[in-house]
């Protein structure tokens, strides 16, 4: 969304409002959506350098890099704060559009449902059923369903570690959770004129109706090299209490659209902390399923592109992928049969790795997170290791398997 800021003639006038990207289920730094087919996130110079000098045979395992931005903090006149980014040279001509689109108007009834109901405690506390519940409680919610018809006109479903669910309207409340988190630290720790630089990444869902995505937390180990001892103790427990461990792997968070209720079912990282090893499994099961039947037809693309990843990984090394996540994707919205022959058809995804039509659609599986990825020549480099990651071919051989096992027992 490119607006004109009056407020600041400094940045000619001109600046791209950055809305809460409404698919993030996993992760703690705040992604945002910059357009359609682009989403940005803080800078971290060690994922900047990672993303700079990305190996060949990785690239079609990630999202595309497109460069940074610089993005301010602003306050509007009815005290909504948003976040505002220098637009790229493409994106500069100064037009006015409408502020009206359904992640600006979440944001904003949010805030406005804070406001009123005099709390004091720091929004990035609340929890994902509060978050549900305020939307519910505001006087906005009809128009919220009304707009999302420029993203997912479907409501969602929120476990929380409890197996407690609460609604949620049209969106999966952990992306908003990492906006509020981000947006309370900037105001309490940064002057409002600072400058943040942040990456500029593909929209790796940009072209999903209703993107079922899992996000797995890969690798036995999460702490970085150049972790305090205090964070390296944590996460090291946390990895021995969970199935980072014992599979290599754990759920950092989900959501899969549920065609019979057309919502989507969303988990978050407390909930996959928490999964024993038969229940991780049931996880998976459940991300596969979409409340009517299995998508079997899913399983021999994503066992296909999970070992096509495995060979790339045991070909990098030296890298060590610690504390980086795995996406599966794949669209809620089953392709029918003749549907591509429609006035107006959805393009499939098509991914470098699926090679025939019975591909489009299913399912893409990328890498993400490289804040703590080290590697021989990385920047700040503390070790050096050699050969490949142990403990991500650990995870990514137990999930290939465990993949493998729901396909024969079904």
């Amino acid at each position: 969304m490119v607006v004109q800021n009056s407020a600041d003639a400094g940045d000619t006038n001109v600046g791209v409002q950055l809305e809460p990207f409404l698919h993030q289920v996993g992760g703690h730094l705040c992604v945002m959506k910059y357009d359609e087919d682009t989403v940005c996130k803080p800078l971290v110079s060690q994922e900047q350098k990672f993303y700079e000098s990305l190996p060949l045979a990785m690239k079609q395992f990630t999202p595309q890099y497109k460069g940074t931005i610089t993005v301010h903090l602003r306050k509007d006149s009815l005290g909504h704060l948003s976040l505002v980014a220098n637009p790229r040279k493409e994106n500069q001509e100064p037009f006015k559009v409408s502020t009206a689109s359904a992640a600006v108007a979440i944001w904003q009834t949010l805030q406005q449902t804070t406001t009123s109901s005099g709390s004091t405690r720091p929004l990035s506390q609340w929890q994902h059923a509060q978050l549900a519940h305020a939307l519910e409680e505001s006087s906005a919610t009809a128009l919220l369903r009304s707009e999302f018809h420029l993203s997912t006109p479907v409501s969602s479903l929120v476990e929380d570690a409890n197996g407690n669910q609460a609604e949620s309207r049209s969106f999966n409340p952990w992306g908003l959770h990492c906006h509020l988190a981000h947006l309370t630290r900037l105001c309490t720790e940064y002057p409002e004129n600072k400058r943040h630089r942040f990456l500029l990444l593909e929209n790796v869902v940009s072209r999903y109706k209703h993107p079922c995505i899992l996000d797995l937390k890969m690798g036995t180990r999460q702490h970085g090299d150049d972790a305090p001892e205090e964070k390296k103790a944590r996460h090291t427990m946390k990895c021995a209490q969970s199935t980072s461990a014992r599979l290599g792997v754990r759920v950092c968070g989900m959501q899969v659209f549920q065609t019979d209720k057309k919502h989507f079912l969303c988990k978050d990282k407390y909930y996959g902390r928490k999964l024993s090893a038969e229940g991780f499994r049931q996880a998976l099961y459940q991300f596969l399923h979409n409340g009517t039947r299995l998508r079997t037809e899913l399983l021999e693309p994503i066992q296909r592109q999970l070992r096509a990843l495995l060979s790339v990984i045991r070909s990098q090394s030296s890298y060590r992928f610690y504390s980086s996540s795995l996406l599966i994707i794949y669209d809620g919205q089953e392709l029918l049969e003749g549907s591509l022959g429609s006035p107006h058809p959805r393009e499939a995804p098509q991914t470098a790795h699926g090679s025939s039509l019975g591909d489009l659609a299913k399912v893409d599986i990328r890498m993400i997170d490289f804040a703590h990825t080290t590697y021989k020549g990385s920047w700040n480099e503390h070790t050096t290791y050699d050969g490949p990651d142990p403990g991500y071919i650990f995870g990514l051989e137990n999930l290939i398997q465990i993949m493998q096992d729901i396909q024969e027992g079904e």
